[in-house]
């Protein structure tokens, strides 16, 4: 399994970015996408999870409304639109997928990880 992850930037405050997660290397059908970020000197925190097949989305509560994952399954791509980016999203941001269990939110129950793209919110 490979994911490579896009979209991140340098953004003001209030703006919008949109983040890419190209998967590749099996079917995902049973598989869950998520989105982690990590600041610096932080422990890397969820932020959002949708489940390849029937499309069940989930978000940290920090991010709900603002941000909005989906999938293309024809393309095997997960996105993130965040929109009101506020000062305190600035992270690098992390896809990651591995076999639906039941726990969406925890980074160790992830086996696949992007390489990270940074997020930087300007005040």
């Amino acid at each position: 399994v490979q994911l490579q992850a896009s979209g991140g930037g340098l953004v003001q405050a209030g703006g919008s970015l949109r983040l890419s997660c190209a998967a590749s290397g099996r079917t995902f059908s049973s598989y869950v996408m998520g989105w982690f970020r990590q600041a610096p000197g932080k422990e890397r925190e969820f932020v959002a999870a949708i489940i390849w097949s029937g499309g069940s989305t989930y978000y940290a509560d920090s991010v709900k409304v603002r941000f909005t994952i989906s999938r293309d399954n024809a393309k095997n791509t997960v996105y993130l639109q965040m929109n009101n980016l506020k000062p305190e999203d600035t992270a690098v941001y992390y896809c990651a997928t591995d076999r639906y269990k039941g726990d969406i939110e925890t980074p160790s129950r992830y086996g696949y990880w992007g390489q990270g793209t940074q997020v930087t919110v300007s005040s």
